[in-house]
């Protein structure tokens, strides 16, 4: 009798958590975004609560306007509000970027639409204003898909995008994160240098994000437009204290951003080493439209299952073709967003 109840309770809770997962699916949705990992609960004041949901209304605003304008298209609701959070010192992505080791902001960017499955993406770049507007015009003016460091500022420059001084993205906020970050470093040096065993070292070297400078601002957008079409985009300033001019996920099509009309726009946030190696957006897509699952459950296998499994952190937001949106994240939260077709806006961190 023991053993039936215990089965019993097992079984409720599947079938509570199995509801609760359906739940978290909006219907009816035509534009998303995020913002990134952003801060832990203990580190949210309200203060910082207020600001970012703010910004992320404003963004999802501008999304939804670019998104009812005469023949606009999907890419066109995604390039607007990743501007918008790009020009914004709250997220990690254009104005608001982390710093490299040496002291620079160092962008990427990506978009992709979901009916020929063009995209288009730059790396590394520290002059041009609005990366998401750069890697669009890879897209649709160039023969390529991704173009990096001074090339793509060459190539920016040259159709004419807006270059801007990298003094520009520089913020006092971010410049105190790498100093801090960087005297983290120096004590973890010295302590090693005191004669620590080899597990020590090892975990020493290991960036955590609980570090102080340590972030996931990264931002992006999916849209679905009037055309049935699916678009996504994701912008970032990288990883902070981040050296030889590492990329991360945010520039890689399949890795950090996705869109295919037989499934769903994806964008991603997170380490971007393990959301390469996992190809995690392609991935998605593929459990969708191989395996038959739906929006949800594809990407909280990956995102839930897969990648907590492997130790990478991070989230993604989807969108499918029928309007049905659901993020996926294995953190405390994450910044998002999204806006049905009526136009109601719902903002979130950490509710489900």
């Amino acid at each position: 009798m023991f053993r039936s109840m215990g089965l019993g309770l097992l079984l409720v809770i599947a079938v509570t958590y199995a509801a609760r997962a359906e739940d978290a699916v909006v219907e009816n949705v035509v534009f998303a975004i995020h913002g990134g990992i952003g801060l832990d609960k203990v580190e949210m004041t309200p203060e910082i609560d207020k600001r970012v949901r703010a910004e992320l209304e404003q963004a999802l605003r501008a999304g939804f306007a670019a998104l009812n304008k005469p023949n606009a298209t999907g890419l066109d609701a995604v390039e607007a509000a990743i501007r918008r959070m790009e020009d914004s010192p709250q997220f990690n992505a254009g104005h608001g970027a982390v710093f490299t080791h040496d002291g620079r902001n160092e962008l990427d960017a990506s978009i992709m639409e979901g009916k020929t499955l063009k995209a288009g993406s730059v790396a590394g770049v520290s002059t041009v204003k609005n990366p998401i507007t750069a890697a669009r015009a890879v897209m649709e003016k160039s023969k390529h898909v991704l173009l990096v460091s001074r090339g793509a500022e060459a190539f920016a420059a040259e159709k004419g995008l807006e270059i801007v001084d990298p003094k520009y993205f520089w913020t006092e906020e971010r410049w105190k994160q790498l100093q801090k970050q960087l005297e983290e470093e120096k004590k973890r040096s010295q302590i090693r240098g005191q004669g620590l065993g080899v597990r020590d070292q090892e975990t020493a070297e290991v960036p955590q994000r609980h570090l102080p400078g340590f972030s996931f601002g990264t931002v992006g957008a999916v849209a679905l437009d009037k055309a049935g079409n699916l678009s996504a985009g994701t912008s970032t300033g990288g990883m902070s204290n981040k050296r030889w001019g590492r990329v991360g996920d945010s520039p890689i099509i399949g890795a950090g951003t996705y869109a295919d009309n037989e499934a769903c726009a994806i964008s991603a946030t997170g380490h971007g080493e393990f959301f390469i190696r996992y190809s995690v957006a392609h991935d998605i897509v593929a459990l969708m439209k191989y395996k038959g699952l739906a929006v949800n459950a594809a990407s909280d296998e990956v995102i839930r299952k897969k990648l907590k499994a492997a130790g990478g952190e991070g989230g993604v937001i989807c969108l499918d073709h029928k309007g049905r949106f659901y993020p996926s994240y294995n953190t405390e939260g994450m910044y998002r967003g999204c806006i049905t077709r009526d136009g109601q806006v719902q903002v979130r961190i950490f509710e489900d």
